[in-house]
């Protein structure tokens, strides 16, 4: 295949990048390429295959859908499909109500326009935002003000407004000194804090483009407190770890900490529909009800509520909680697994959380540039394995549907791949 005359990519470099693969469908977790090859899609096509490719079920409850109602503007009107999923997540999450939008960067959007103006709402100055070092919110422009300013970010960067930002103490198998900078890291949150702050917001036990960076459950309970004894709205960015990603329907659940704000996107619908939805608390609803216009939140999207990525969101749901041990022993599936391969002499940091194994591959400088994520990719390619190394880290996420023999096989490439390293 060549490069299409009309299609632009995402993140990606056409002058030095490799032309895409013709993908002619999906079944589980392999895709099948137009020239027969199949390979096994190890990371989820960018997180979002929760149960695997064309999972029936979901399949037949668009169909069914899309024959009954496939689009109406929500703005007046409503639907059963929205509000069963609204009613479900609710309970799943202990947040009373449900915004649409259409990704995981609207989600985020969605939450933090919610937490300003709530503040206006209420008359109040507080005016601060305090996000992590390290932390990716998504590439809409509220969005990346959010997160670490970096490569991706530079050339926007007078657009993007100011950020207090905290240092996220990531750990890994065996790190001894997690709790000290976690206290470090306590403090600069504290000393933050101190200015008038309307919102915190954190993806919640592992950063997840920044290079699967795990904190534990016990440093982000402290923070919880903190920013709860501050006065201030607490954030989650749940649209890479919801929906059983982290050994829980949801990392804050597993973690022990109960946000204002939730934003949900990727594996929402299984992975079968764009579809994004921000939860709010119901004192933050409340708190836009009112006689003057100006207290009215202003935002929508075309798709807001669609039917279709409502229904498939029902059944996912479905699969999730009628099968819950396909995501609560995941972490268990891979744990032997990645303590093997991390007696290889590249291997640094190993972790593990939920469906998510990832390490560092000792190689020189630690970032996305870092060209061993390319070789490693390009010989997991070869072998039938597909990844994307985000730099020197290295990890494998699957579908909750990928079998035994093809779990060994993503761990057995990818330890032949090291094998094939350069010494450093």
């Amino acid at each position: 295949m060549t490069w299409h005359p009309h299609l632009w990519h995402p993140t990606t470099q056409v002058a030095s990048s490799p032309e895409p693969l013709q993908v002619r469908s999906a079944r589980g977790s392999e895709l099948e390429l137009s020239d027969g090859r199949r390979l096994i899609d190890a990371i989820s096509s960018w997180w979002v295959t929760l149960h695997g490719h064309a999972e029936p079920a979901i399949a037949t409850a668009i169909a069914r859908q899309a024959q009954q109602l496939e689009q109406v503007i929500f703005a007046n009107f409503s639907h059963e499909p929205a509000e069963q999923l609204a009613t479900r997540i609710s309970a799943l999450t202990g947040l009373e109500r449900l915004f649409f939008s259409d990704n995981g960067s609207t989600a985020v959007e969605v939450a933090l326009k919610i937490a300003w103006q709530w503040w206006r709402n209420q008359g109040s100055e507080r005016r601060q935002v305090i996000a992590f070092e390290g932390a990716y919110h998504g590439d809409t422009f509220g969005a990346m003000a959010l997160g670490e300013r970096s490569l991706f970010t530079d050339p926007y960067e007078p657009l993007l407004f100011a950020v207090a930002r905290v240092a996220w103490p990531h750990s890994h198998w065996g790190d001894d000194a997690v709790e000290q900078r976690e206290q470090v890291a306590l403090r600069q949150l504290e000393q933050a804090l101190e200015t008038p702050t309307a919102a915190v917001i954190l993806e919640p036990l592992i950063q997840g483009a920044s290079g699967m960076r795990v904190v534990r459950p016990a440093f982000l309970r402290a923070v919880a407190e903190r920013v709860q004894a501050a006065g201030a709205l607490l954030i989650a960015d749940e649209v890479f770890t919801g929906f059983g990603r982290t050994g829980d329907l949801f990392a804050c659940r597993r973690a022990g900490i109960q946000p204002d704000l939730m934003a949900l996107s990727k594996g929402l619908t299984g992975g079968f529909l764009p579809m994004g939805a921000t939860m709010a608390s119901e004192r933050l609803y409340q708190g836009f009800i009112s006689e003057r216009p100006e207290a009215t939140f202003f935002h929508g999207h075309s798709f807001t509520a669609n039917p279709l990525g409502c229904a498939a969101a029902l059944a996912s749901l479905d699969l999730l909680q009628a099968n819950p041990e396909r995501f609560q022993q995941f972490e268990v599936r891979h744990t032997p697994l990645l303590e093997d391969l991390a007696r290889h002499p590249r291997v640094r940091r190993p972790r593990c959380v939920g469906t998510m194994a990832a390490w560092d591959v000792d190689a020189g400088e630690a970032s996305y540039l870092n060209p061993v994520g390319k070789q490693v990719q390009r010989h997991c390619l070869q072998q039938g394995v597909y990844l994307r190394p985000l730099g020197n880290v290295v990890y494998l996420l699957p579908p909750l549907g990928i079998s035994e023999d093809q779990l060994d096989r993503c761990y057995s490439v990818v330890k032949q791949a090291m094998d094939t390293l350069v010494p450093v």
